[in-house]
This record gives C-alpha cells, sequence and structure tokens, in this order.
C-alpha cells in the first residue's frame, strides 16, 4: 500500500502505485495518477485530471494541475502530464491545459525545477531542462531537451525555446530562443554567441560546436537577409544534424527569434 501521512488528505478516486509515498499535509483531488516511487512532500497541492510518472520527487509546497490562469477558462476537461524522474522543488506551480491551446500541459522526463518555477497553461517541456529558481513560462511555450532557463527569467507565451538553449538570469523572452546559443538580457534581450562550454560538457564534438559557431556567425555576422544566411548555413553545413536543426527552428519561428 502507498505510504500516505496521517495528515494527508487523499481522494478516493486518486491512483497511486504501491511504493508512493505522500508527506504531511499534502492535498491530492480525484483524477490524479501516481507512478511507482514517487515521492509528494508535505503541503503539496494536486488538482486533476494529472498523470505523474515514476520515480519523480516533488518536495513541500508545490501546487500542481491546479486550472489555467487563463480568463477563458470555464472549467472544461483539461491535463497536466509529467513524465519520470523529475524533481520539482519547493513552490513550484504548474497549470492544467486549455481547450483552446490543446488541454495537456506536458512535462517530460529527467528535469529539475528549482523553487518557484512556473509552468502555464498549454507549455510543452521536453526532457533533460533545468528551471532556475522562479523561472517563469508563459502559456503556450515549447520548451526544447537539455535547455536551461535561468533564475528570474520569463518566456513570453506562444514563444519556443530550443534545443541546448541557455537562457541567462534575469532575462525577458518575447521571441524565440535560439537552441545551442546563449541568450541574455531584459529587454533587449541579445544572443551571446553558442554555448560552447555546455555543449563540451554534455559531449558534443569539436567539429560540432565549430560547425554550429560558423553557423551562429552566418546569422548574425553575414548582413545577409535571413533567408539567403540560412541557405548558407544550409549549403555549407548541411552534413550536421545540429545545423540543420539550427535552420529548421529558425524557419519554424512565428514570432521571430533572439538575435
Amino acid at each position: 500500500m502507498p505510504d500516505i501521512h496521517p495528515t494527508a488528505i487523499v481522494s478516493s478516486a486518486t491512483t497511486l502505485a504501491s511504493d508512493v509515498v505522500v508527506g504531511p499535509f499534502a492535498l491530492i483531488g480525484p483524477g490524479v495518477t501516481i507512478g511507482a516511487g514517487t515521492e509528494i512532500g508535505p503541503y503539496t497541492r494536486i488538482d486533476g485530471p494529472v498523470t505523474i510518472g515514476e520515480r519523480n520527487r516533488i518536495l513541500g509546497q508545490s501546487s500542481l494541475g491546479t486550472p489555467p490562469q487563463d480568463l477563458k477558462f470555464k472549467g472544461e476537461h483539461t491535463e497536466l502530464v509529467i513524465g519520470n524522474d523529475n524533481t520539482i522543488r519547493e513552490f513550484s506551480t504548474f497549470n492544467r491545459g486549455t481547450t483552446g491551446g490543446g488541454g495537456i500541459t506536458a512535462i517530460g522526463s529527467n528535469n529539475f525545477f528549482m523553487a518557484y518555477s512556473h509552468v502555464a497553461h498549454d507549455c510543452h517541456v521536453g526532457s533533460n531542462v533545468i528551471f532556475a529558481n522562479n523561472a517563469t513560462l508563459a502559456g503556450h511555450v515549447e520548451v526544447g531537451d537539455f535547455s536551461t532557463i535561468g533564475a528570474f527569467s520569463a518566456v513570453h507565451q506562444f514563444c519556443r525555446v530550443g534545443e541546448h538553449a541557455f537562457i541567462g538570469g534575469d532575462s525577458m523572452c518575447t521571441q524565440d530562443v535560439l537552441p545551442f546559443v546563449k541568450t541574455v538580457g531584459s529587454r533587449p534581450t541579445k544572443t551571446y554567441g553558442i554555448n560552447s562550454i555546455g555543449l563540451q560538457r554534455k559531449g558534443f564534438s569539436p567539429d560540432t560546436i565549430e560547425a554550429l559557431q560558423r553557423a551562429y556567425r552566418i546569422l548574425t555576422r553575414s548582413k545577409m537577409k535571413l533567408e539567403d544566411a540560412l541557405a548558407k548555413i544550409e549549403t555549407d553545413l548541411g552534413l550536421y544534424p545540429e545545423a540543420r536543426y539550427f535552420v529548421e527552428f529558425i524557419r519554424g519561428a512565428k514570432r521571430g527569434i533572439i538575435r
């Protein structure tokens, strides 16, 4: 049977794996499913419909699956889905989706959410992502795998954060954040080159890092029109999957990109 502290309140319409641990004064409502090995810390609130995978550590005072902070929301059936092996620190808040945004807020696996992280409605966060303290996503944001969002940074609604992106602390991102690149600042927010040290630590080869640095220079320093610069990156560096993804990400931007 799950290990539920006697002061916790758990709905009878909740499904818990046999080894789930629920701490003191936690409140888990109906429609919540929690997988094996997950720990729910004290004073945590979880409102369904929510699905939480295996081996997650949710520390105290977090609020997961509460209704979206959207004036258009009228109580429709929407969800929050969380993968496996995530760490969610104190006072983090994750909202469910809205029908206008697909109905699901989705969190991948192996992510680390530091204290006071906020994931708004209809966001899709990949895997192996780091949110530093007070990192905040507005609604409908997409965050790629292995990215980092610095402390007190915010991402505007409907923006995307590319894979392996690095957003420095106290940044305000109102356009798409380039993959592999260091992005820092608050109005104006600017890029400061490829995050070469971070990519080295993640095992990227020197050739790949050099190719990404060349792609970045073509984009930001060649004075070409955007489409001409992207075409040159494809011609010169198309053998590298990372360079192709860099180009595809930029072409997919709907709000523009931070340069």
